[in-house]
């Protein structure tokens, strides 16, 4: 199924045609020195750096420190060349719409203006320009991105096919993303900070019994299991044994490297447990599913 095009062909579709949205090296110099106006929306000007405030719906909460440094430097030589988006908020303050980062760099920079394009935006289309302008130039670490995908469906009451269209994301995207925040706030955390990766979440969002996930959280982030240990404990744990007996031991097998590296696409396409069984000659998928809309799901990306 062709995939429609939305918000996500980027800040570009977000400003009208002639829109001065882009701009030369260096326009934190003379070629940028109008100042914001009654008919400045949609031109660049300076803005006082202190006029600019953080958006409240900014879906990134962290920003890695060497980075800005990195980005201050940058600035500091060469100028701020992709102008700040900011909407007026009518007390003498700018809400930043896109580039907080770059405001933030170009503070440690000691900058004391920034170029800015003023736009009017509604707090839906402010809440969306940010979830978009952080998607696509800056990746957002897993949870808030999940958090920011579930703050605008709630805000504007879509759907995740809806909401897919929106940013011009696949809805397994979105469903994926969106079920990340079942997590408890320990796992939720160590994926944020990348203690644990997208795909341990993955397994651990395989296990149905509450303290059987938090046990497998616990062996992942003390002894370090792979992703595929982790999946296999997962599953093992689903099990329930009859009375008098022990879960089997889970015995490694060794298998073509090739194997294990496509079991991990699988894994990283469809979201879900997929254990390849067999050589490279012949053998069996299994998918695991988990619901009705899990499954669903799952039909809509193998092409159905």
């Amino acid at each position: 199924m062709a995939r429609k095009a939305g918000l996500g062909r980027g800040l570009d579709a977000l400003l009208p045609p002639g829109s001065n949205n882009s701009a030369s090296p260096g326009l934190t110099g003379k070629a940028a020195e109008k100042r914001p106006g009654p008919e400045s929306h949609g031109s660049v000007v300076q803005i006082a750096i202190d006029r600019l405030v953080a958006n409240p719906g900014q879906p990134r909460k962290h920003f890695d420190a060497t980075e800005l440094r990195e980005l201050a430097d940058s600035i500091a030589e060469h100028g701020i060349i992709q102008p700040v988006i900011a909407a007026d908020s009518g007390d003498g303050s700018y809400i930043i719409i896109a580039g907080e980062r770059r405001t933030r760099a170009a503070r440690l920079a000691g900058l004391t203006e920034v170029p800015a394009i003023i736009r009017k935006y509604t707090d839906q289309k402010r809440l969306e320009v940010s979830l978009i302008e952080n998607i696509q130039r800056t990746d957002l670490n897993p949870i808030e991105e999940a958090a920011a995908y579930k703050n605008l469906m709630d805000f504007s009451h879509l759907s995740q096919e809806e909401l897919a269209v929106r940013v011009g994301k696949n809805r397994s995207t979105i469903a994926n993303a969106l079920r990340l925040l079942k997590l408890s706030a320990d796992v939720q955390k160590s994926l944020e900070t990348g203690g644990i990766s997208p795909g341990h979440a993955r397994a651990l969002l395989a296990v149905n019994e509450k303290n059987a996930r938090e046990k497998l959280f616990k062996e992942i982030t003390g002894k370090g299991l792979s992703v595929r240990e982790a999946e296999k404990r997962a599953a093992a744990s689903n099990v329930t044994p009859a009375a008098g007996e022990t879960p089997p031991e889970t015995k490694p097998q060794k298998r073509p490297a090739e194997i294990d590296a496509m079991e991990e696409k699988f894994i990283d396409k469809l979201g879900t447990k997929v254990v390849i069984e067999g050589d490279l000659n012949k053998g069996r998928i299994h998918v695991d599913y988990y619901s009705m809309e899990d499954l669903d799901r799952l039909y809509e990306i193998l092409g159905g």
